[in-house]
């Protein structure tokens, strides 16, 4: 069975806090889902009071959308104003969308206490306004508001309010839990009622208050919805909606549905990162199927079962949604994890050997101490083969310092000054910066430069300080994290110290080890 896809990113996703996509943001994230191959894509709510919104409709028409069909969103007529003079149903004729949205009032109390309006009619509202726009569009859709509350309510009533939705001409209605706080079970009940009450098609439409979005969007099409509404990564307001990136993967990969989008999930990692990238918000190292660590392995039982049998601790393979698998080196790993980091070093090491011990002992302590190789791979790749013996510091520090000093104009001005020792040669370079950690950098660069030109390309991507412990004052411990990228690859390094300086420095130091390691 096919199931459609409904994308309302650029409308529910654009309301959450912290978002807010531009217009340009909104044409490029309508290209990311067209080329994703979402079913609909909702393009916004266009109003005299919304020019974004309403632009977006005018430039989508001159773009290459071919795989998607564009939805308009909007409301029933007010009431007591016929839909011709309603000013919200002429934005959405104005704006063009084949496909256009419209939600109305399923809730008894919605309708007599928020809008103020007699029950009747809010059903001649929803009616009549679907008929009117089916004179327009292609396709109408009828978001019911507040469906599952309104129907555990007053039942009789959400079934007419939907009944008029289809009467009126809707191609599916769609159940809102608007709330967001339906449990599954209560989901699957209430939608079988309505298949059996409606001859059009059921979608569902879920927030995410009670942590219930995406199980309630599943439930829903195992009870016989067959259109799903999501954001993708689940952006939205208060708790945001469901997941439409993990919905996609488990109609799909577990529950064997038909989607459009099916020949794309090896590119789903790469579809949530890009519209995170759009969005500008960090992306959930721990979102199923596409997070950064969801298929990372830290227990060393867990490496040790992956690297025999990778299906006994993992659900699906990581290369089917565009993942990774990831063996994360930590005081919790084991010598297979020791074993499988050094193999491209020391093919055919033996996890039972006694150098794998010792170095598993030597992470564990330095753990213990503060650092956390599972985000530094960068430094417990330099420490690694600084034990065994396979890298030797092609330079030594001989010493730094750092002067901060704000002239009378206010101005604040980072200066830094490092000595190292490169072979025979003392080298002594003074440099500035934008705070210390850049001044430090730019002063280190300047002074290896010239005899490791590699280190031309690294760039610092990230940079983070975290406080150690429960001893919170300016003498507690810090880790300071950063990320390096020099165009090919990232890679992370971890610095630990009570001055936040010289854990500055150590992660710098690892950052700049590193790229000559593998230069």
């Amino acid at each position: 069975m096919l199931i459609s896809l409904y994308d309302t990113t650029l409308r529910d996703g654009n309301q959450a806090r912290g978002i807010n996509f531009s217009l340009n943001d909104k044409i490029r994230v309508a290209h990311l889902l067209n080329e994703f191959g979402v079913d609909y894509i909702e393009g916004g709510w266009p109003n005299k009071g919304n020019p974004t919104d309403e632009e977006f409709f005018r430039l989508i028409r001159s773009e290459n959308i071919s795989n998607s069909k564009i939805a308009a969103f909007g409301s029933t007529r007010r009431p007591k104003i016929a839909p011709e003079q309603d000013s919200i149903l002429q934005h959405l004729v104005k704006s063009e969308a084949p496909v256009k949205t419209i939600f109305g009032k399923s809730w008894d109390i919605h309708v007599t206490d928020v809008i103020r309006t007699e029950l009747e009619e809010n059903l001649d509202m929803i009616s009549s306004s679907v008929e009117f726009l089916k004179k327009h569009s292609e396709q109408v859709i009828y978001d019911a508001e507040h469906f599952f509350d309104g129907y555990k309510a007053n039942p009789e009533y959400a079934l007419k309010t939907i009944k008029r939705a289809e009467l009126g001409g809707a191609e599916c209605i769609v159940l809102c839990d608007t709330n967001g706080g339906t449990l599954s079970w209560e989901v699957e009940n209430i939608v079988k009622e309505v298949i059996k009450n409606v001859n059009c098609k059921v979608g569902i439409h879920c927030h995410n208050d009670a942590g219930l979005a995406v199980a309630n969007s599943l439930c829903a099409v195992n009870a016989g919805a067959i259109h799903v509404q999501g954001v993708i990564n689940g952006y939205g307001e208060r708790c945001g909606n469901a997941n439409l990136i993990t919905i996609a993967a488990d109609l799909f990969l577990k529950m064997g549905y038909d989607l459009k989008c099916k020949n794309n999930m090896q590119k789903l990692r790469y579809f949530s990162l890009a519209v995170d990238e759009v969005a500008n918000v960090p992306s959930d190292i721990r979102a199923p199927f596409v997070g950064e660590t969801a298929f990372a392995h830290k227990g060393g039982a867990h490496i040790d079962g992956v690297l025999k049998i990778s299906h006994s601790f993992e659900h699906i393979n990581p290369e089917m949604v565009g993942n990774s698998r990831e063996f994360v080196t930590s005081d919790q790993a084991g010598g297979a994890l020791i074993v499988e980091k050094l193999s491209r070093i020391l093919p055919g090491l033996d996890k039972k050997s006694k150098v794998v011990a010792e170095l598993l002992e030597c992470v564990k302590q330095k753990e213990n101490q503060g650092f956390a190789f599972d985000t530094a791979e960068g430094s417990f790749e330099v420490l690694a083969r600084r034990y065994l013996g396979l890298y030797q510091d092609r330079f030594k520090t001989l010493g730094y310092r750092v002067i901060e000093d704000m002239g009378e104009d206010g101005v604040h001005v980072s200066e830094a000054s490092v000595k190292l020792q490169i072979g025979e040669k003392i080298v002594h370079e003074v440099s500035e910066g934008d705070g210390p950690v850049n001044a430090l950098d730019n002063a280190l660069r300047k002074a290896l430069i010239e005899h490791f030109p590699s280190i031309a390309d690294v760039r610092l991507g990230d940079y983070k300080v975290r406080v150690l412990g429960s001893k919170v004052g300016t003498d507690a411990s810090v880790r300071v994290w950063i990320t390096f990228g020099d165009g090919k690859e990232n890679w992370h390094t971890a610095g630990v110290s009570t001055n936040i300086i010289e854990a500055s420095w150590f992660a710098l130091l690892d950052g700049i080890h590193y790229k000559i390691i593998t230069s």
